[in-house]
């Protein structure tokens, strides 16, 4: 039990960590970007929210299978293959959970007085500075936000991981898999317990996130 517990967690911080970077980054410079290229880019975000995780996780197994392009590439590197690893697993969590990611990032970049930078920027600060210092401090709620939403929605990630990753007890068997084998098996005091486990790990996930909004509306309102 406790296994499938630390991996599940072990699963979704990696699948946050893998899209943190990357959601920075589009956050960062979507505003930049002409209106066509933008649309494309909002389209591509929201899509793994409109597939069905297998979907997704069916394009993952072809591509990172050891006859795809970059499964081929990556065991020639590493010397393993990633489908059905933990590491599949955190991939597919990360794909699925992205939109839910960057979503509130984007918009907490969006929001930021332009005005603000271009003042940091004649006062002598380099663009890295006026990023570090002023947009990722008055970005920080939306960060959390993503944060926080991506990874509860990679620790309920089934899918997607069950395609790429299969259900391997030990290995790949996170909390949503092994609800999924104990109804399979009957073990309905299994599910029980499991699901309970679940529905904790999410109660304190989204209790985090809402105090994290709670705190900066009174922050505001404190200015």
């Amino acid at each position: 039990m406790l296994e499938v517990i630390i991996l599940t967690v072990q699963i979704a911080l990696l699948a946050t960590a893998i899209n943190l970077p990357v959601s920075l980054i589009i956050a960062n410079y979507q505003d930049k970007l002409p209106s066509k290229f933008k649309f494309i880019l909002d389209v591509f975000i929201s899509l793994p929210l409109a597939l069905p995780p297998v979907v997704t996780g069916y394009f993952l197994l072809v591509i990172f299978s050891p006859n795809g392009i970059l499964g081929d590439l990556f065991f020639e590197i590493f010397g393993f293959d990633i489908v059905f690893t933990w590491f599949a697993a955190a991939l597919a969590s990360a794909l699925v959970s992205f939109p839910l990611m960057v979503r509130p990032m984007m918009l907490s970049f969006s929001n930021i007085d332009s005005n603000l930078i271009n003042a940091a920027r004649s006062l002598g600060a380099n663009k890295f500075q006026s990023f570090y210092k002023i947009k990722l401090n008055l970005a920080l709620p939306g960060i959390w936000a993503g944060i926080i939403l991506g990874f509860t929605r990679s620790l309920g990630e089934f899918g997607a991981t069950i395609m790429v990753a299969g259900n391997i007890p030990g290995k790949t068997q996170t909390l949503p898999l092994a609800i999924y084998t104990s109804v399979q098996i009957g073990d309905d005091s299994q599910v029980y317990l499991l699901v309970g486990l679940s529905i904790g790990l999410a109660l304190m996930s989204l209790s985090v996130y809402n105090l994290i909004l709670y705190r900066y509306k009174n922050s505001n309102k404190d200015i």
